[in-house]
């Protein structure tokens, strides 16, 4: 097959033809051409083999050697083409072909995808300008950073909100689909963690309403702390707001990765349910996600304490939304409008105007507490009619005294 020589190969032609036809000496084709005299000797033989066609270098026309085989290029295309991986990048769609035992690298599927007109190669970025990063925590545990992400998960219209926690140190992701970022939905993620990792050293989050009361006067006054705050107090564990979401930047750009990621893998297995998804994340995804992107703590350890068994028994007394009222002079209780009337016996003494805890717990029961005592009641059907009471407290029922049998009572019976 004959080849067209651009002209370039046309003047380096013409030059070394003037040498042969000895218009032009070896060493003056040689300046002209930029090679050594060897070189243009080499030319110079090729040409009067093959005319023209010998100034062309040995590879020109023929296949590389690593070219990608046609059946295999015809293969990705239509991998890439399918409806499921219409939004795939390379990277993810490298992957994906491996699985099916499609073995290319991720440069060979970007330069098809380019060719294809289904990727768009990003511009090249201009000079970076210098930040200085917040440094990674030294040990596991010591830092978690912790942030809830609206988005639509399973690609029906519908947004769906997905809480995660990375370690600071590590990069480990634990993360569960729940109804939204309220309190009951932030307290069943943290009793899990817990009760699987320990309790770490401290919790990075959003300034966000669940949290934190964002207001001056929260610092200073206990009665606004959230429940999130009081229930990690407890627990003792320091927790620290982020006043913008580029301060927590590790979690944000987690969630950049998962709407990319999470979203295809649930789309290649059909997911399309909350339970579903929180299997899936429990028994394959966390696993694989944390084996490619978690890196080794700078010290070796673990900094998360161990749950002693007092705190594992108190974990539903903690993790519950708790409110404070006062004991009415009838030893009744008003809550959310609902009247609760207290038992005539408790294991502690019940004085009129005692201020106890509400405990609404995740179970959706309620439990009635007095600094460290539960006291019992029973649920009104109606509001209780006012009366006087002459009862002053309620306590411990006194037991009945028996007389001895040598007693003078019985003796004079």
């Amino acid at each position: 097959m004959k080849i067209t020589l651009t002209p370039l190969e046309r003047e380096r032609y013409d030059i070394v033809r003037s040498c042969i036809d000895r218009d032009i000496t070896n060493a003056e084709a040689a300046a002209r051409l930029g090679l050594q005299v060897r070189q243009v000797q080499n030319l110079k033989r090729a040409v009067e083999k093959d005319g023209e066609q010998g100034i062309l270098h040995g590879s020109r026309g023929r296949a590389s050697n690593r070219a990608t085989h046609p059946e295999t290029v015809s293969i990705v295309t239509v991998f890439l083409k399918d409806e499921k991986h219409r939004d795939f990048g390379p990277t993810f769609a490298q992957e994906q072909l491996v699985k099916q035992g499609v073995i290319l690298c991720t440069e060979t599927i970007r330069s098809l995808m380019i060719k294809e007109k289904l990727w768009k190669p990003k511009a090249r970025r201009g000079p970076a300008i210098h930040r200085e990063w917040r440094p990674r925590m030294q040990m596991k545990g010591e830092l978690v950073q912790f942030d809830g992400s609206y988005h639509d998960w399973f690609e029906d219209g519908t947004e769906a909100c997905l809480l995660a926690a990375a370690d600071d140190a590590t990069s480990e992701v634990s993360a569960v689909f729940e109804d939204n970022e309220g309190v009951r939905s932030v307290f069943r993620f943290w009793w899990q963690y817990i009760l699987t990792n320990g309790l770490p050293v401290a919790i990075y989050l959003d300034k966000f309403s669940t949290y934190k009361v964002n207001h001056k006067n929260a610092v200073d006054n206990a009665e606004m702390l959230t429940q999130f705050e009081r229930a990690m107090a407890e627990l003792g564990i320091r927790v620290i707001c982020a006043n913008s979401p580029e301060a927590k930047g590790r979690i944000e750009r987690l969630f950049g990765t998962l709407q990319d990621r999470l979203v295809k893998e649930m789309r290649l297995r059909s997911i399309k349910t909350r339970d579903d998804a929180n299997r899936y994340l429990a028994e394959e995804y966390l696993d694989d996600h944390n084996g490619r992107f978690s890196v080794a703590p700078k010290k070796e350890g673990d900094a998360h304490r161990p749950l002693t068994e007092d705190l594992r028994k108190r974990l539903s007394s903690i993790f519950s939304i708790q409110s404070e009222r006062r004991v009415n002079n009838d030893f009744t209780i008003q809550f959310k409008s609902r009247w609760f009337q207290l038992a005539a016996t408790q294991n502690t003494t019940v004085y009129k105007g005692d201020t106890v805890t509400i405990e609404e717990r995740l179970d959706d029961s309620l439990c009635i507490r007095l600094r460290d005592t539960y006291l019992a009641y029973a649920e009104l059907p109606d509001r209780p009619k006012r009366i006087k009471m002459k009862v002053v407290a309620l306590t411990k029922e006194k037991p009945r005294w028996v007389p001895p049998a040598d007693h003078p009572w019985r003796k004079a019976a």
